[in-house]
């Protein structure tokens, strides 16, 4: 069950960080609309209704969950690039995953992913070393995290989603 839930692993936060490992979760984040479009390229509406685990989310909940985790994380980063250590809204994604828009065609999501994902890139790729050590405060968590850990936390974020839909699909 452990695999089906973090087939990826859990995630890690670095103790420190290399220009290479920085650059390795940047690609990811960058390639993440492509990889999961392939993944899901003659994917049927069965399997999108399929939860990747018992008691988990089905695949079209798992690419709307993405788009909305996503641009949440794209909102905190610009926060912490403008504001001193904002404390960010945490928003409670198991609800969200079950509002109505949650059962929209993944079209939708998929566009979001690949614009938000470009800009996102471009901002990342354009940070400077000063940049990736600013910070925002995690509420739900009591946790400082910089932008190193944030751009490590969403390449696994990426990584972990992509894997529960190749539960499915194979």
């Amino acid at each position: 069950m452990e695999n089906l839930k973090y087939p990826f692993g859990k995630f890690i936060a670095p103790e420190s960080v290399t220009a290479e490992m920085r650059q390795g979760w940047i690609d990811t984040i960058a390639t993440l609309p492509q990889r999961l479009e392939a993944a899901l390229g003659g994917i049927t509406e069965a399997q999108l209704d399929t939860p990747y685990r018992p008691e988990g989310w089905t695949v079209r909940q798992v690419i709307h969950h993405m788009a909305d985790s996503h641009i949440n994380a794209y909102v905190r980063l610009h926060l912490s690039l403008t504001e001193d250590a904002p404390t960010i809204k945490a928003y409670n994604e198991a609800d969200w995953a079950k509002l109505p828009d949650s059962s929209l065609p993944i079209s939708h999501s998929l566009e979001i992913l690949r614009g938000l994902h470009f800009r996102w890139v471009h901002l990342l790729r354009n940070m400077s070393e000063a940049d990736f050590q600013r910070t925002y405060v995690h509420p739900q968590y009591g946790k400082i995290f910089s932008m190193d850990t944030m751009t490590a936390l969403y390449a696994w974020h990426s990584e972990h989603h992509l894997g529960h839909v190749k539960i499915v699909v194979g």
